[in-house]
């Protein structure tokens, strides 16, 4: 991939989950070979999945948060950022944390948004594609 890449939550996770070491080697690839870009909300859901649902203590949460901080680069959420999640919502009828996530990405500059969760191949906004890493 070349431009900017935008890594979805669930693709994080994949760095620190030991029960799918195929998606973890794509994620850890991932961040490796591309720009990679994640926003605040991705830190936080990912914060909120390894205490939640890994039941990771908070050093070692903290630890990850610190570690995909350091790899990625950090796009904060802002007003305007929520705004446009809230018109794409309307517009692609996604959830609208997957729209903050698509709005986050856009405006980040970036040419593609990995994730599992989100149509493989569509187009958002004439710039960007979703892209499903693990070939579903």
């Amino acid at each position: 991939m070349s431009g900017k890449t935008f890594l979805d939550t669930n693709i994080v996770v994949y760095l620190y989950s030991g029960d799918e070491p195929e998606k973890r080697a794509v994620a850890l690839a991932l961040i490796e070979q591309n720009n990679s870009i994640v926003s605040t909300q991705v830190l936080s859901e990912l914060a909120n999945t390894l205490s939640r649902k890994f039941s990771l203590s908070f050093d070692v949460v903290a630890q990850a948060v610190a570690e995909v901080r350091d790899a990625c680069t950090v796009v904060p959420v802002m007003p305007d950022t929520i705004t446009q999640a809230l018109n794409l919502t309307q517009k692609y009828k996604f959830s609208y944390y997957d729209s903050l996530i698509l709005a986050s990405s856009l405006s980040a500059g970036c040419e593609t948004l990995v994730t599992e969760d989100m149509q493989h191949g569509q187009v958002i906004e004439g710039v960007m594609t979703i892209r499903n890493p693990f070939g579903k």
